[in-house]
């Protein structure tokens, strides 16, 4: 067991298993002690390497995340405290693996209920190598202005209220981990404050005990007096009655051993901690502090007046010019969570999108629960996605119907070719089909887009189909939504005669597709294969619903048409005209 100090401002951590709240404390206590490096090293996560982002004050650091502790412990070799947030199952074999590594001297064990076998290896292991075990079931240790493991005296306000970012002159331990942090409040309110405190933990057999920490403390100059708060059940306060015989201790100690309540009970009584019962008369609080009154300790007559007796022992050592006054100091204000602040309505912050269709719990307005419950189906999300508005039941079964027709073009077309030749090479799934979408162009694919704009400018203008397609061949430009490799006028394409039909009889006009038909009986006069496929069928018969359904107007039509039908985020975004992103350069972490 060491015989001095644990911990210092240059101390350093490796935390096991991922805890976000309890690093960022960690952090945040080194902030607030003016520490220059942060005491979080490392954390070691296993299976997963990378990095973690935290904040450090006010700017945001990253710290490296590790799959084994043999890595972690390699990469930092400074660090040599290991927190263990491990579960009771895995707790033990965890700890022993980091106490076998050099560089690891202390190691905090947080959980409770692990195997008392394996407690009492741990312990054995620890003290042939002269390391030191804190737990298991403990909240930690800080040492004040220095170093804490995880939510070791709670709340920043708490922390703050018990003045542990400047060190004092006490030094505090305990079992119970919640207690202590209430006894760091009430040793800063009758004292100059903690030292360093220590919660050994409150399982049967703790790693450390509580005279192997006051032997420590008496032998650390900046501690002039010592606080213990015990607890019923288990036998460890009798080893400090011994070395208070014997001398081994020249520096004041209160004690006090809780549970004392226990005598007014008729049958045995555990309290939270596994090691709080009693298991015979020895092991009763009354006797328990009857014992250390008789070797020496201050001990008050109840746990309320505990809090005197700190400060009568405290003013005496002032009196005797044992302790010396401390300069109080102001710590730095901890910079507030943006969430937190919003949340409390202390400030607001800018978003970087607008959308206006949908988020994570609805599409255009509508509950994705409403639109299961109600049996709609694909064209009608869709309709709520492209148009934020339901349609009626004919247009959302044309919708339906397309995205029917258009599953499957063929191997051969170059959307198809291009998936199946990345796919040959081994490709994943993704990185095919992107392969694939990126031929998607005026010439495969995007046709539709094409074909509606040229049919619905001819149309709205009243161009024949002679001027609308000799004008497009002055131009250069082909007529797009016309012609196909295999169909022609005795071939006809059967999805293109699908589509008219369900057209004619449920859409209340068929302006468009009626003009797409006259243009191609002119194209058809000039190529037996000049046909109206599937992308000029689609293309102009979307005009028709559009145009048809009542629900659009002249403007909205105009936009759908200029931007294209078939993206959601595309339409929305180039609907609400935004301009070019660029992301904040403030919400990127830049780091080595």
């Amino acid at each position: 067991m060491a015989t001095g100090q644990l911990f210092s401002r240059t101390t350093q951590a490796l935390f096991y298993n991922y805890k976000q709240l309890p690093i960022q404390r960690t952090l945040d206590f080194d902030f607030l002690c003016g520490r220059e490096t942060p005491s979080v090293a490392g954390i070691i996560n296993p299976g997963s390497e990378g990095f973690q982002k935290f904040f450090f004050g006010q700017e945001e650091i990253a710290i490296p995340l590790h799959a084994a502790i043999e890595a972690a412990c390699a990469a930092h070799p400074t660090a040599d405290v290991f927190i263990n947030f491990a579960s009771f199952r895995s707790a033990a074999a965890s700890s022993m693996a980091a106490l076998k590594q050099p560089t690891i001297k202390v190691v905090a064990i947080i959980a409770e209920g692990v195997p008392e076998s394996d407690t009492k290896h741990l312990i054995a292991y620890a003290h042939a190598n002269n390391k030191v075990v804190i737990g298991p079931a403990t909240v930690g240790g800080i040492q004040a202005e220095a170093f804490k493991i995880g939510d070791t005296a709670g709340t920043i306000d708490n922390i703050i209220h018990s003045k542990l970012y400047r060190p004092g002159s006490v030094g505090f331990v305990s079992k119970s981990g919640g207690m202590s942090n209430e006894m760091y409040n009430i040793v800063a309110h009758v004292t100059d404050g903690i030292y360093e405190g220590i919660a050994i933990g409150g399982d049967v057999f703790p790693g450390s005990t509580l005279f192997d920490h006051i032997l420590r403390f008496n032998n650390i100059p900046q501690i002039k007096m010592m606080v213990v708060l015990g607890e019923l059940g288990g036998r460890d306060e009798y080893s400090l009655v011994e070395v208070l015989k014997q001398g081994k201790v020249n520096k004041p100690v209160v004690a006090w051993v809780s549970g004392t309540c226990t005598r007014l009970f008729k049958s045995e009584v555990q309290f939270g901690d596994a090691g709080a019962k009693s298991g015979g008369e020895m092991e009763f609080a009354q006797a328990k502090n009857q014992a250390l009154m008789d070797a020496g300790a201050i001990v008050p007559t109840s746990f309320e007046a505990l809090k005197s007796a700190i400060k009568e022992t405290f003013e005496k050592l002032v009196e005797e010019g044992k302790v010396s006054p401390i300069k109080e100091v102001t710590p730095p204000q901890i910079p507030e969570d943006l969430s937190s602040a919003i949340k409390s309505g202390k400030v607001r912050a800018p978003t970087n999108i607008i959308s206006t269709i949908s988020d994570d719990r609805d599409t255009a307005g509508v509950p994705i629960s409403s639109i299961i419950e109600q049996g709609l189906g694909v064209g009608d999300v869709i309709s709520l996605f492209w148009f934020k508005r339901s349609l009626p039941r004919y247009c959302t079964k044309f919708i339906e119907i397309c995205i029917m027709l258009c599953a499957d073009h063929g191997p051969c077309v170059s959307g198809a070719h291009n998936t199946i030749v990345t796919a040959r090479a081994g490709k994943d799934l993704v990185s095919s089909l992107a392969s694939g979408l990126l031929t998607i162009g005026p010439r495969f694919g995007g046709a539709i887009d094409d074909a509606a704009r040229y049919f619905k400018d001819t149309c709205d203008r009243n161009l024949t189909p002679y001027e609308f397609v000799e004008g497009m061949k002055k131009k250069g430009i082909r007529v797009h939504g016309i012609g196909h490799r295999i169909k022609s006028r005795d071939n006809r394409d059967k999805r293109v005669e699908l589509l008219q039909k369900f057209a004619r009889s449920n859409f209340p006009s068929v302006k468009y597709i009626e003009y797409a038909v006259t243009v191609e009986n002119y194209t058809l006069s000039k190529a037996n294969n000049l046909v109206l496929n599937v992308d000029g069928a689609i293309g102009s018969l979307f005009l028709d619903l559009l145009a048809g359904s009542g629900i659009f107007s002249k403007q909205e039509i105009d936009e759908i048409v200029l931007i294209g039908y078939l993206n959601g985020h595309t339409f929305d975004q180039k609907r609400l005209k935004q301009p070019l992103y660029r992301h904040p350069w403030e919400d990127v972490l830049y780091t080595q």
